[in-house]
């Protein structure tokens, strides 16, 4: 599942992904991506750190819902990361966290790495 407020990336990281033989589902909001982890079993979650502008912290409520479940791996994938923030995340337990300036094809490898496909 992708998880971000931003379009272009919620379509640039689905193309990718789907283009690549994943079954992707996308969010735009912390209550969407918790209502579709409710009912379905994501083998890894990318998600942003802000999903309502620069000041919201849901990708981390969501990282901490999501490691609740403790079935999914967790990528939070971010343009306004700190090393705060990424502590944060990592505690709350994201597997990973990267900056949006990695190439889609770094975050394809982790997430293969982190599934055991790759």
């Amino acid at each position: 599942m992708i998880v971000d407020d931003e379009e272009p990336i919620i379509f640039s990281v689905h193309d990718y992904f789907t283009e690549n033989g994943w079954e992707v589902d996308c969010a735009r909001e912390l209550e969407e991506a918790q209502a579709l982890a409710t009912f379905k079993d994501y083998d890894v979650v990318i998600t942003d750190l802000h999903l309502t502008g620069i000041d919201g912290g849901e990708g981390l409520e969501l990282v901490r819902y999501l490691h609740g479940r403790g079935r999914s791996k967790v990528i939070v994938f971010t343009a306004y990361g700190t090393a705060e923030s990424e502590r944060e995340a990592l505690k709350r337990g994201a597997d990973a966290f990267v900056q949006k300036t990695t190439p889609i094809s770094e975050i394809a490898q982790l997430v293969g790495r982190l599934t055991g496909a790759g």
